[in-house]
């Protein structure tokens, strides 16, 4: 059995140091009132000895957990099938890396999970929370609020009438959804396509529901107005764009081009239209929306789409809330509601990247 090896504490710094233990303790805290000869002189002697400050005691006098939890209100088989999520979760995690924060991920498998993140989040085990991929009658944002956790959302709010969740401090980040969906229906327009079709996402979301207003926006403007069977709900998984788009050939075999609502979904209708016989973009012309490499690198012919920096995305949302964090702190009064108080959002660009399938 091997022996334990102990670890250097507190008094051990300060004898090194040659100063007291309240000076060491306010050294490593990160407290005020320690002359930069003397911290210096800590810092060294907690490197020389590898010092590691207890987390647990650390946290009673910074009132700080140094962790993020990161909810997605996705199962477990959604998250690690989908590469938006690898995506946005890298950049959380270089973003909070770079601030020593730690990342805790919870998902949720079902309505019965709500109520257990509520419990963690509410139990003071992190400073604050990233939320995304919500759905329209998710009780999360609700019960996150009720929790009193500092949050930023990814996505735009649009959570139903409930008063909690519709706080006007609510604090997102999202990308130009229904910009990007007119980009891309205008540019099939422009090619000369007139039976236009869109493949939406899940319309429980706001990112599907500002997609399919983009394409309305677009063929009311052109056309006068649009076929409504020109329009089919997905999910936006690569079986829902394959039973979408089937559907879209028995209503309309004369489409000659879609509109899928992410990349994910043009990869499953891209499939059905190859084993149909039609021809892309000859025939059928077919742009996504996300520029996910994973998933463009596989498609055939490669897919134009409309690009959105998801990566980039999930960096802003950590630091928001980090700058939040941080704020709320040099005025040593927990925010509630999110960073800042007041109400803040980031909406990123996108743009339309040109490629074989239109």
């Amino acid at each position: 059995m091997t022996e334990a090896v102990s670890r250097p504490t507190l008094e051990a710094v300060a004898a090194r140091a040659g100063v007291s233990r309240a000076t060491v303790s306010r050294v490593v805290n990160g407290g005020d009132g320690v002359r930069e000869p003397l911290a210096e002189r800590v810092r060294r002697a907690v490197e020389e000895l590898g010092y590691v400050p207890n987390q647990a005691a650390r946290s009673l006098v910074t009132r700080r957990h140094d962790a993020v939890a990161v909810v997605i209100a996705e199962p477990e088989s959604r998250v690690f099938a989908d590469p938006f999520f690898a995506l946005q979760l890298r950049g959380i995690s270089k973003e909070l890396t770079a601030h020593d924060n730690q990342l805790v991920l919870l998902l949720t498998e079902g309505r019965a999970d709500h109520a257990r993140v509520a419990r963690y989040l509410a139990g003071g085990h992190v400073d604050g929370a990233l939320v995304f991929s919500l759905h329209l009658d998710d009780p999360l944002p609700g019960l996150i609020h009720d929790a009193g956790v500092p949050t930023v959302f990814g996505g735009r709010p649009g959570w139903g009438e409930d008063a909690r969740a519709a706080d006007p401090g609510v604090v997102y980040v999202d990308c130009d959804n229904r910009g990007g969906a007119r980009a891309a229906v205008r540019h099939l327009l422009d090619l000369g396509r007139r039976r236009v079709a869109h493949i939406t996402g899940a319309l429980d979301q706001t990112s599907a529901a500002d997609r399919l207003d983009g394409y309305r926006d677009v063929m009311a403007d052109v056309l006068g107005e649009s076929d409504p069977r020109l329009v089919v709900e997905s999910d936006f998984t690569p079986a829902g764009g394959e039973r979408a788009m089937r559907e879209l050939l028995d209503r309309c075999p004369d489409v000659d081009a879609v509109f899928a609502a992410n990349d994910l979904t043009a990869l499953g209708a891209l499939r059905v239209l190859r084993a149909s016989g039609r021809r892309v973009p000859e025939d059928v012309a077919v742009v996504g929306f996300d520029d996910m490499v994973p998933v463009t690198e596989q498609t055939d012919p490669p897919l134009t789409t409309v690009r959105q920096d998801i990566e980039e995305m999930g960096r802003l949302m950590a630091r928001l809330l980090l700058q939040g964090l941080s704020e709320d702190r040099d005025r040593q009064r927990p925010t509630a509601g999110g960073p800042g108080s007041p109400a803040s959002a980031v909406i990123l660009p996108t743009t339309l990247i040109r490629r074989a399938s239109a």
